[in-house]
C-alpha cells in the first residue's frame, strides 16, 4: 500500500512539476497578438550571429503543441524531392547547432496571406545571411506559414518551406507582398 501511496504521489508530483514548467513558458503577448506579430516573432527568433544562442523557450512558445516544419529539399544522390516533417523540437536538435556556429538571419521580404476566421495561410518569401551586414542573401525560398487563433493568440501549427534553386527560381508575384 505504501509503494502504490508513494507511487502516486510521485506521479501527482511529476504532473504539477510539468504543469508549472509549461505555465512557466507562456508566449509574450506581443509576439501572438496578431498574424503580423507572430510571423515577426518566428523571423526574430531564428535569426542570430555566430555564437549567438537563440531563445528557445520564446520558439516553443510560438507553436501549437502538435506543430510541424516541413522542409522541402532535393536528395543529392538520388534527385528526388522530398518532404521532411520534424517537430519543433526535432527543429531545435537539428538547426541549433547550426544556426550558433554559422550565424543566421532570415529576413522576410514579401508576403501573401489569406485568412477565414481562425485560419490564416501566410506565403511568405524569406531571404537569409549569415551576417545582418551581409548584402546577397546566401539562400532565398518561401515558407508556407499555417495560423490557428484560439480566440486568445495565434498558434504556428505548420511551417512548410522550400529554398529557391536555379532551376527554381521564385516567381516575380511572390517578391512582392499582396495588398
Amino acid at each position: 500500500m505504501k509503494k502504490i501511496f508513494a507511487a502516486s504521489l510521485f506521479i501527482a508530483l511529476s504532473f504539477t512539476f510539468a504543469m508549472a514548467q509549461t505555465a512557466a513558458k507562456e508566449a509574450n503577448p506581443a509576439d501572438v497578438s496578431s498574424i503580423d506579430a507572430i510571423m515577426k516573432a518566428v523571423y526574430d527568433v531564428i535569426s542570430g550571429d555566430a555564437g549567438q544562442a537563440r531563445d528557445w523557450d520564446r520558439f516553443r512558445t510560438l507553436f501549437h503543441k502538435d506543430a510541424r516544419l516541413v522542409p522541402v529539399g532535393m536528395n543529392p544522390q538520388t534527385k528526388a524531392i522530398r518532404a521532411t516533417v520534424i517537430t519543433p523540437e526535432q527543429y531545435i536538435e537539428r538547426s541549433g547547432p547550426y544556426l550558433l556556429k554559422e550565424g543566421f538571419h532570415e529576413r522576410e521580404v514579401a508576403r501573401r496571406v489569406e485568412q477565414y476566421g481562425a485560419v490564416a495561410h501566410v506565403f511568405s518569401t524569406y531571404e537569409s545571411f549569415h551576417k545582418l551586414s551581409e548584402t546577397k542573401p546566401f539562400m532565398r525560398g518561401i515558407n508556407s506559414f499555417q495560423l490557428f487563433n484560439d480566440g486568445k493568440r495565434w498558434w504556428v501549427l505548420t511551417i512548410f518551406w522550400q529554398p529557391e534553386t536555379p532551376e527554381l527560381p521564385i516567381p516575380k508575384q511572390y517578391l512582392k507582398s499582396k495588398k
